[in-house]
């Protein structure tokens, strides 16, 4: 028969494996996933712990998928993808180190993609008010005032070359 902390320890490996079938994981969010499971910590810890060994669970290697698929998929800028992995729990070195990974040139290729395609979405409206739309767009991702005006100029040239 197998001892309560043996139970424990085994609800708490399914729990983590089914939401590591799910997609990846922080071990924060595995760590709260466990707690309103009502697994105590001491046997989350540990859980999570032999997952990391066994390299189920690597925040640095989930950090950076958040990263790429956040800047590929949503065009945020790199103060944004920041805090989307400090609510996911990471440690603040780990974020750290991931976002100074993305360069300021990333920035503006990123910011630029996104505005060459927002500004074919709003090419039939005045231009102050494509352009008021287009800032607050870029601002609301994250990207800095430098950056979103830069971008903008480059999208409206490679708006007027495509018009040739």
């Amino acid at each position: 028969m197998l001892s309560s902390v043996d139970n424990l320890e085994e609800r708490a490996r399914t729990i983590v494996l089914k939401l590591l079938e799910r997609g990846p994981k922080s071990s924060s969010e595995l760590a709260s996933a466990l707690e309103k499971h009502e697994i105590p910590a001491e046997i989350a810890s540990q859980v999570i712990a032999r997952f990391s060994e066994v390299e189920l669970i690597d925040d640095v290697a989930f950090a950076q998928q958040v990263v790429d698929a956040s800047r590929r998929t949503k065009g945020l800028a790199r103060s944004a993808v920041k805090r989307k992995l400090a609510d996911k729990g990471l440690d603040s070195q780990i974020i750290d180190q991931v976002a100074s990974e993305i360069s300021d040139e990333d920035e503006l290729s990123v910011a630029t993609e996104v505005a060459v395609k927002r500004l074919g979405q709003l090419a039939k409206l005045a231009p102050e008010v494509r352009n008021r739309r287009l800032i607050g767009f870029l601002q609301r991702r994250g990207f800095g005032s430098g950056v979103v005006f830069a971008a903008i100029r480059e999208a409206e040239a490679r708006a007027v070359k495509s018009e040739f």
